[in-house]
């Protein structure tokens, strides 16, 4: 019995019949000043139990996570959305209706701040080894030890190599939170608004190089072609540096709706 409501997302003009045919069984209801892109589910399927049982099978989480981003970014591509979470879900008409109507003032202001905008994600990486081969080059310190060493005794200089280890140690620290940082700060300036996320172990990325910065950034609509190709020109310039971009989107703003009830 389909008797649930799964919601995507909500839109402030109509999906169009186009991207609701797109999918089967979407619906888009309007409900005050808003349009709900949402479809009924079976109440056992999606039953708070058996729905939190079902995500700790991968295989069935990730192809229904990815469906909910992929109906998502469908309808943002002629309307402004609000993406609700993967999962979200009402238990009846009457309970959706009363959170809109609880937070349509705070719908409202996150559509003003959205409007024109778009979700961009950067992820900067770092292969420590490679700074470590050019770490004479970019840290003085460890450019004046090099020239020490050249210099002295074979006794002394063991013991300064021994130093200038723990200094590489030290200095790759240093200069992946400086340059991380220069990343950022890069970004930030063609950006509306940022969201810092947690770095990801190795485990998590895949990779052999070690993460330095996650972030997503609200790029004005009419700036994304700018940021594209600062993203690029990095690319470029730090192609044989240690450092690596990958950047994507755009994606629906998920890590700027803050809905705040009345």
């Amino acid at each position: 019995m389909n008797d649930l409501i799964y919601v995507y997302c909500l839109a402030n003009s109509p999906p169009g019949l186009d991207a609701i045919n797109h999918f089967s069984n979407l619906i888009s209801l309007k409900v005050g000043d808003f349009y709900v892109v949402m479809k009924n589910v079976d109440r056992v399927e999606f039953s708070e139990e058996n729905f939190k049982e079902r995500i700790s099978n991968i295989e069935w989480l990730e192809a229904n996570a990815r469906e909910h981003v992929t109906v998502i970014n469908k309808i943002m591509e002629k309307c402004t959305v609000i993406p609700f979470k993967f999962g979200t879900i009402f238990h009846s008409d009457e309970g959706l209706r009363m959170f809109i109507a609880d937070y349509s003032l705070s719908l409202t202001e996150n559509f003003n701040y959205i409007e024109g905008k778009e979700e961009w994600a950067v992820k900067v990486f770092c292969d420590r080894q490679v700074l470590s081969e050019r770490i004479d080059e970019l840290s003085s310190e460890a450019a004046e030890l090099e020239k020490q060493i050249m210099e002295s005794s074979p006794g002394k200089a063991f013991l300064l190599k021994r130093k200038k280890t723990e200094l590489i140690e030290n200095e790759i620290g240093r200069l992946c939170k400086v340059y991380g940082q220069q990343y950022f700060n890069g970004f930030e300036n063609l950006s509306e608004s940022t969201s810092l996320n947690n770095l990801l172990p190795k485990e998590f990325t895949g990779r052999e190089d070690t993460m330095i910065l996650n972030a997503v950034f609200l790029v004005r609509k009419t700036r994304v072609g700018e940021f594209v190709s600062f993203v690029e020109q990095m690319k470029r310039t730090n192609d044989k540096s240690g450092f690596f971009i990958d950047s994507n989107g755009p994606w629906p703003p998920f890590s700027f709706i803050s809905i705040k009830e009345k």
